[in-house]
């Protein structure tokens, strides 16, 4: 069982790595994304270009490649654990699920075809929460919605959705509730947080860039 684990996590950091906005720039202008606004590869980042649709294809793709891997891992856990009564082979399931979501943030975050320097992981973990717990991220969908509506600030939103999801994934997926799951799920919340340590910096000293403003 070790080497599905080893495999899920390499696989799934692999899949993460792909860093579709550097790409989708490069392909479309011929310029490296990494160059200008944030130094990003994300969405927010790709938008500074001025090619809307690139961007929101960049949010699609990076939502997708988390999903993805959540969904293979969970299914290769159930085919492994085939024959098993389901209290043994669902929990097998969610595991290599949840383990598969962290490492496909650490791959987006951190890809190895562009040094490790990636992005700040919202969109992957957007996808990766909806594959785990698609009840959760309705409310963590909200919570940001509200943060955004009231503060205008886009980062504060995803750092405060990224904090909640563990809590709403605690109370609303009981079968999912374990130790080691919830330590995998509480991992990607936390680097999605510590990603967005700058804009932290930014807030706390008052001059983050706010939505509609020229610079945001």
């Amino acid at each position: 069982m070790l080497t599905t684990y080893i495999l899920v996590a390499a696989v799934a950091y692999l899949l993460g790595s792909i860093p579709f906005g550097y790409i989708l720039v490069r392909l479309f202008t011929g310029a490296d994304v990494r160059a200008q606004g944030s130094g990003n590869i994300g969405a927010t980042n790709v938008a500074r270009t001025g090619r809307k649709g690139l961007a929101i294809a960049t949010l699609l793709l990076d939502a997708l490649k988390g999903a993805i891997a959540v969904w293979c891992a969970f299914q290769l856990g159930m085919q492994s654990s085939s024959g098993l009564y389901a209290h043994v082979g669902l929990p097998i399931g969610y595991r290599l699920a949840s383990l598969a979501a962290l490492f496909a943030i650490l791959g987006h975050m951190y890809p190895i075809w562009l040094k490790f320097k990636g992005g700040k992981g919202v969109a992957t973990g957007l996808g990766v929460f909806v594959a785990l717990a698609p009840k959760s991220v309705v409310l963590v969908l909200l919570a940001f919605l509200i943060v955004v509506g009231i503060s205008r600030y886009v980062s504060l939103g995803s750092i405060v959705a990224a904090a909640f999801f563990p809590i709403a994934f605690y109370y609303l997926n009981p079968q999912q509730r374990t130790p080691a799951i919830l330590a995998m799920i509480s991992g990607v919340s936390v680097l999605i947080i510590w990603k967005h340590r700058e804009n932290i910096r930014r807030l706390i000293a008052g001059n983050e860039h706010k939505l509609g403003t020229k610079n945001a």
